[in-house]
């Protein structure tokens, strides 16, 4: 599962890593760097664009709505798809088919159970450098209002031996080298199922962080310092005792 990730890379640093050729279209402050995304937050994700083909950068809701679903409201988690369920599901079949996206990060968060406890870590590649979760993304449009709803997931499938002592999944990264196989359109007996697996877990890396990444409303560059494995953990505050109440002195015969 990938349930939150961070991204240090701003307007321009997008643009240049992935080539994309829209920048002009947001204000700075909309692709600020962000150390904890979260689900339900508008992120930037890099497409084709459907006329010139070129990628560009669109800033779209993390929680995948169908263009088929009557209301954006849903009962159900759409922040990671399945690879084992892209074909099979309505939601993500007709996405995986024709609307696949790029997700920028720098590094995701996990909270493996040490000791009894759950405990933040932090994942990235050994070089630090920026990279894309293979994402995929549908348009949904209110029918009364007309108002255009873009969204997305991120794909996820079994980790590798490394990361499985961290979570039971893992989101898909892509190497630069497959991001334009990725978005680009595929007769269906040529879709890229072949680029569906874990990352090499040769070439990434893993620290403790702050457990003040749980609570999404943090979001600062502190969030991502690296913090001694064996360091306690925050306490927890109590709750005051209430004082006892007194009882009356009792009298000698009482």
């Amino acid at each position: 599962m990938c349930g939150r990730y961070g991204r240090r890379a701003d307007k321009q640093r997008i643009a240049e890593w992935f080539r994309a050729h829209n920048t002009n279209v947001f204000n700075d402050p909309e692709l600020a760097p962000t150390y904890n995304a979260a689900p339900q937050t508008f992120q930037p994700v890099i497409r084709l664009n459907s006329e010139t083909g070129e990628r560009e950068i669109a800033m779209m809701k993390w929680g995948l709505v169908s263009y088929w679903s009557k209301t954006v409201k849903l009962k159900y988690s759409t922040i990671n798809a399945d690879a084992g369920n892209l074909t099979t599901s309505g939601v993500w079949r007709e996405p995986f088919k024709h609307r696949r996206c790029l997700v920028p990060a720098n590094w995701f968060y996990e909270w493996p159970v040490v000791d009894g406890e759950k405990q933040a870590r932090a994942f990235s590649l050994k070089d630090d450098s920026p990279f894309a979760f293979a994402g995929i993304w549908d348009r949904w449009k209110d029918k009364e209002t007309r108002d255009v709803l873009e969204s997305f997931a991120i794909v996820t499938v079994e980790p590798s031996e490394w990361m499985a002592k961290y979570h039971d999944r893992m989101g898909v990264i892509l190497k630069p080298k497959d991001y334009q196989r990725w978005l680009e359109e595929a007769e269906e007996h040529n879709l890229p199922f072949d680029l569906l697996r874990p990352y090499p877990e040769e070439e990434m890396k893993s620290w403790r962080v702050s457990d003040q990444v749980g609570n999404t409303r943090n979001n600062w560059a502190e969030l991502i310092e690296p913090i001694p494995d064996d360091a306690p953990k925050r306490e927890k505050k109590t709750k005051r005792a209430k004082p006892e109440k007194e009882l009356p002195p009792q009298g000698l015969f009482d």
